[in-house]
């Protein structure tokens, strides 16, 4: 009896050592777990001075009553959990430079889209378009003298068929005489023509470039071979001629009708255009409209002045060298004139071939003389003079303008390409200065300056300047 004591008390001992486990586990496990009460290890106070509901009142995901995660939600991590940076925000994640081209890119593509759409449907209706712009051109050349016309006191009626049927009719007699004089001397040229292709192969043989007969020959039989296999394309492009013969016909009566109307109602057409702007635009457009008026017609007077004048003297010329066709090259001459750069140098070529095949190659040379020297005058005395400032381009700008033109309407687009260009270099100009003075007369002036001392000075072509 005396071993049971001592066994009854290891007894407890272990059973006491087993509590204490069991105890320290739990308050381990619930100081792990984040739903678990706040036991004073936690919160460093009694468990009845700290009830459930006050640590879940604090969680947005448990429940206040039952401390029991909410349905639906994601319980919060441990605070052992290492902590995590949050992702920024995608706009802010991207480069300045990259928003900015991106930005501009789709701008960019929406321009584009729009230029290509509109360039789709003027070529679908390009004999229109092309007719409108010739009347317009007409017209500036033929305004002026209706105005002269309505002062004299004639009704505006009246002045505008008189202009209208006087012009119609130079040019009818122009083009008239052009073919009059072709018919009259096709034979003439023919029979001088076969005479300078024999003196060329004269030239050819007794040439130092060791040419002979039997190759010119060759070369000969080799061209008339080459007519005869392409008689059907031959054909086919008279045929073709024959339908733009008819275009040209209807682009013409097409222009005469438009040059009669804007002659006659071309301010109320202006006033009708204008209702087409933006309310906030109108001002500005309203003021452009009629300095792009002037400027087209101080290119188109000008430019026919200036043709008129490489005319006449190439034209005297060619008649003082006995160059055949003298005045139908004169003519020629006269309307590639219109042609900025190109039609120079194809009206010249054609004068200078002219030359060659009929009087040899002296006077071919003394003709290609005559053209420089006229071109010369013509491009650093008579322009600067004629046109002056107004209608200046700088040449790259005429260079690309007519290339583009060509490129998209044929001789029609390279002929109006420059005076467009003329005319949007003065429109964006001036909207650019009347743009400015709106930003300076909306600025507020500051207290105490005068009128005189915030008052911008009217720059060369603005608003205030122009009034000045």
């Amino acid at each position: 009896m005396s071993g049971v004591p001592g066994w009854l008390g290891r007894l407890g001992a272990s059973l006491s050592r087993m509590s204490e486990r069991l105890d320290e586990r739990r308050a381990e496990a619930e100081r792990e777990d984040p739903l678990g009460p706040p036991y004073e290890v936690a919160l460093d106070v009694p468990y009845e001075a700290a009830p459930a509901s006050a640590a879940a009142s604090a969680r947005p995901d448990v429940d206040p009553d039952t401390a029991a995660p909410l349905p639906g939600t994601v319980p919060a991590p441990p605070s052992y959990a290492p902590a995590v940076a949050a992702r920024p925000d995608p706009v802010a994640a991207i480069p300045w430079g990259m928003r900015v081209a991106a930005e501009a890119s789709w701008r960019l593509l929406v321009l584009a889209g729009t230029v290509w759409v509109l360039m789709k449907v003027i070529s679908s209706v390009q004999l229109v378009v092309l007719a409108f712009v010739a009347a317009l051109l007409v017209t500036a050349l033929l305004q002026p003298t209706v105005a002269m016309l309505r002062r004299k006191g004639l009704p505006r009626g009246l002045a505008t068929a008189v202009t209208a049927v006087s012009g119609f009719v130079v040019m009818g007699l122009v083009g008239w005489f052009v073919v009059w004089q072709v018919m009259d001397n096709v034979d003439n040229l023919s029979d001088r023509v076969k005479d300078g292709i024999e003196e060329l192969k004269h030239w050819l043989l007794d040439s130092p470039f060791h040419v002979t007969e039997q190759q010119i020959n060759d070369i000969a039989k080799n061209l008339s071979e080459a007519i005869g296999a392409n008689a059907e394309q031959i054909t086919s492009a008279g045929l073709q001629g024959v339908t733009v013969i008819v275009e040209a016909m209807t682009g013409i009566l097409l222009a005469m009708f438009c040059t009669l109307f804007l002659l006659y109602d071309g301010k109320k057409v202006w006033e009708w255009t204008l209702k087409l702007v933006p309310a906030q635009a109108r001002p500005g457009v309203a003021g452009a409209g009629p300095r792009a008026w002037r400027t087209l017609t101080a290119y188109v007077r000008g430019t026919v002045l200036v043709a008129l004048i490489d005319a006449v003297f190439i034209g005297l010329g060619l008649w003082f060298l006995d160059v055949p066709m003298a005045v139908p090259l004169a003519v020629f001459i006269f309307l590639f004139a219109f042609i900025p750069l190109v039609g120079a140098v194809i009206s010249g070529a054609l004068a200078c071939v002219v030359a060659l095949v009929t009087n040899g190659v002296f006077t071919a040379l003394m003709v290609l003389v005559v053209v420089l020297a006229v071109q010369q005058i013509e491009g650093h005395v008579l322009q600067p003079f004629i046109l002056g400032r107004a209608v200046r381009v700088h040449p790259l700008a005429v260079v690309l303008a007519v290339a583009a033109g060509g490129l998209t309407a044929g001789i029609g687009g390279a002929v109006v390409a420059v005076p467009l260009v003329a005319v949007l270099n003065t429109v964006v100009g001036y909207l650019r200065a009347y743009s400015t003075e709106q930003a300076l007369r909306s600025t507020p002036e500051p207290r105490g300056a005068t009128a005189f001392a915030v008052a911008p000075v009217p720059a060369p072509g603005s608003v205030e300047g122009d009034r000045a």
